[in-house]
């Protein structure tokens, strides 16, 4: 079956009538991808981004879905401003005007989470073409669920209700990809909305632990993440609000257990230092989780640091965060865009301190 193309043109005019190929294969994303043997790229994680130069009129980059009955969602900038999230399913271009003739750069980013499925990248056309590369720095890692996958935070195009779940994200301006933004590091994001560390926010299954090694955050996923890829000097890990919920009251549901809990974050953190030993591990409490909730959250938080400080004496502490109190006002009790920003401007300092110690 044919898949869905999609053609963004950033051009002022038409295309010229010379154009050259910039192929996926020759592109540096970064964040959770995977480079498929037909040669395209295929965007899984939220926020995962890759970037070119193009000069002259403008610039063609060709995508497709695999679902032909869905959309999806991307979101660019165009020399250093952010232009905007773009909603796209069938054959329909758009086009973006770039202003003038000369040398323009390119970010485009994953607005929607790996469940909401990939997005393939085929190649580029256009004038001047150049693959760019993340510049060096440090990367953090910020593992989560829908939090900090931005879910449920836009509604500038689609009121709450109206739409699908995939309308509402925003991964660009989620609070990982801002707090990285502010300190100039490098990011990729390994989240899944509804996930806890021992359950989901309705059911047992899946959980953090079971999805985090597939590519996809799927547990029927079989192909591998390649963890080589990056070193991050920082892994954020916010999970707790769905191990707390209460369900939606149509499947059975126990009590949260504190000790199963703990239990499994610590294990989970092990797993994590089997994969990046250096790294600093800072754990997050949860902006949706209030009262009595949100005082468990953190000492379970904090008891998980108790446990895990001790098996790794040569290594910095575990970090820990606690956000304020916060009334969301994104769609189903999540954290608008407007949120995000107050949620980053609370983790930057957090964040940089970490980083330099």
């Amino acid at each position: 079956m044919r898949m869905i193309l999609l053609l963004i043109a950033c051009f002022c005019g038409t295309l010229p009538d010379r154009v050259n190929l910039l192929p996926a294969s020759a592109l540096h994303p970064f964040g959770r991808y995977i480079l498929t043997p037909a040669g395209e790229i295929e965007l899984i994680g939220s926020a995962v981004h890759f970037g070119f130069q193009f000069s002259g009129a403008g610039c063609a980059v060709y995508l497709h879905l695999a679902d032909t009955a869905g959309h999806q969602y991307v979101q660019y900038e165009l020399d250093g401003v952010y232009q905007g999230r773009v909603r796209f399913q069938g054959t329909a271009p758009l086009l973006i005007r770039a202003g003038d003739r000369g040398v323009h750069t390119v970010w485009i980013y994953k607005a929607t989470e790996a469940t909401s499925g990939p997005i393939f990248v085929e190649k580029i056309a256009g004038q001047g073409l150049s693959a760019l590369q993340r510049p060096a720095a440090p990367v953090i890692e910020f593992i989560g669920n829908s939090i900090t996958c931005g879910a449920d935070a836009d509604t500038s195009a689609t009121p709450c209700g109206a739409g699908q779940y995939s309308d509402y994200h925003n991964a660009y301006y989620a609070y990982g990809p801002r707090v990285a933004r502010a300190l100039k590091v490098n990011y990729f994001l390994s989240s899944v909305s509804g996930i806890g560390i021992y359950r989901t926010w309705n059911r047992d299954a899946p959980s953090m632990p079971a999805v985090y090694e597939h590519a996809d955050l799927s547990d029927t996923g079989r192909r591998p993440w390649d963890f080589a890829r990056y070193r991050p000097a920082v892994v954020s890990i916010a999970l707790g609000t769905n191990d707390l919920s209460k369900g939606d009251g149509k499947v059975a549901r126990a009590p949260f257990d504190s000790a199963r809990f703990v239990g499994a974050y610590v294990k989970f953190v092990r797993l994590v230092k089997t994969k990046y030993p250096t790294a600093r591990i800072a754990l997050l409490s949860s902006p949706m989780v209030g009262g009595a909730d949100r005082e468990l959250l953190q000492r379970c938080l904090t008891a998980v640091k108790t446990a895990i400080d001790p098996l790794y004496p040569a290594a910095q502490p575990v970090a820990l965060f606690f956000f304020e109190p916060m009334t969301p006002g994104g769609c189903s009790y999540h954290p608008s865009v407007k949120d995000h920003a107050l949620l980053a401007a609370q983790l930057e300092p957090f964040f940089r301190r970490l980083l330099v110690e």
